[in-house]
């Protein structure tokens, strides 16, 4: 991306740093607490903090572009990092008195979540009492706060998928992170029990989807907050794909750049089946960059005119980055399927890499049989399938 992006030049300063630290990542389970505190000396967590609040408010093509280069030296940290920094572009939809208690005495606060709505709650006068074991909060360890889903009661019976914001002081952690891909997120589990949330930190995602939220009118000026939550929420998938296919490209170059075949000595680099390998993925994932930095740039421009987009607009832009995926995991798992047996030591970054590439495809956001149905049905002028979300 040509665009000047002043904290992409900062960050590319620690990537060594946090390159470095991803065996860690994979150890703990969780981001290093000195990849968070780099990351909030250069500001990172503050790229979509409100000016008031001593924020940047940076456009999303920025961001991204800065997502996908973190991703690339540790995807572990890029994911729970790119949330932890999105959450707050969702608070920024929340009332003032939300906000002021979420930033007010510590601006470099953010939030994790847990937003499919496993979460349980009982009416009471002046909000609700919330209860569940909110499952998949990423960079849990390192928020001040959560962000969980849940199903609200409407008065005629109807139920409203809606977000209750919950401080550390009201949640436990469960170590639970076990995988075998992106070990290093800590997306663990938060235990919540019968506590009272205010009804000033409650909101539909309908209402923060189409620009009813409360908070709306907080900051008339703004090019970032005048946007529907979600697609904000999600960019960080596709631009962490971007980043670990881009990095797969590079280690692919450099172990084929001398490796030789274990029997006979022959130059790998100088077979045919390599050479064709790596170009298709070269040009798989410069078409997918392409895609995805069109695609951001759309957002920018809405956000910019407070227009907010059409249902089809909504459901090209998924699309868009879950294709965009789509095409960067094909493109890793093209090179990994030849790079040999000692690719499979537990300790070499083009496994990890491969791990990593093919998790970014399994969010639910980015399930690309979800989204193309979405936007299939959107282009044959059907009603959405409520089943999928």
């Amino acid at each position: 991306m040509t665009q000047q992006n002043p904290m992409l030049k900062k960050l590319k300063e620690i990537l060594p740093a946090i390159r470095e630290n991803a065996p860690l990542a994979v150890k703990l389970r969780q981001v290093p607490k000195e990849n968070v505190d780099m990351l909030h000396g250069i500001g990172l967590n503050r790229a979509f903090l409100p000016k008031a609040y001593g924020g940047l408010e940076m456009s999303l093509p920025e961001f991204t572009d800065c997502i996908a280069a973190l991703a690339g030296a540790c995807c572990s940290t890029a994911w729970a990092y790119s949330l932890l920094c999105t959450h707050n572009h969702q608070m920024s939809m929340f009332s003032k008195q939300a906000q002021d208690e979420f930033w007010g005495t510590n601006p470099d606060a953010v939030a994790s979540s847990s937003i499919a709505p496993f979460g349980k709650h009982e009416e009471t006068e002046g909000g609700i009492i919330f209860t569940g074991d909110m499952k998949w909060s990423s960079g849990v360890d390192h928020a001040d706060w959560i962000i969980v889903g849940f199903l609200r009661t409407k008065s005629d019976g109807g139920k409203v998928y809606s977000f209750a914001v919950i401080p550390r002081s009201d949640f436990s952690i469960i170590d639970d992170w076990y995988s075998v891909g992106m070990q290093g997120s800590g997306t663990k589990t938060a235990h919540i029990d019968r506590v009272f949330v205010p009804e000033h930190r409650i909101q539909a995602a309908i209402d923060m989807m189409e620009g009813r939220h409360v908070g709306r009118d907080l900051y008339p000026d703004s090019k970032i907050y005048h946007t529907p939550y979600r697609p904000y929420f999600a960019c960080g998938f596709a631009a962490m794909s971007l980043g670990v296919a881009e990095r797969m490209i590079d280690v692919y170059k450099e172990l084929t750049q001398n490796r030789v075949r274990a029997y006979t000595g022959a130059a790998v680099r100088e077979s045919i089946p390599p050479i064709l390998r790596i170009a298709e993925s070269y040009q798989q994932v410069a078409a997918a960059r392409a895609y995805l930095e069109k695609t951001w740039q759309e957002h920018k421009e809405y956000g910019e005119r407070h227009e907010y987009p059409t249902r089809y607009v909504l459901a090209h832009w998924r699309t868009n980055q879950a294709y965009a995926i789509k095409m960067c995991v094909e493109a890793v798992n093209r090179l990994w399927a030849v790079m040999g047996a000692s690719n499979w030591y537990e300790d070499r970054e083009s496994q990890r890499l491969w791990h990593e590439s093919n998790m970014t495809a399994a969010h639910a956001y980015t399930d690309y049989d979800v989204c193309a149905q979405i936007l299939g049905r959107e282009l044959l002028g059907l009603e959405p399938d409520p089943s999928l979300l």
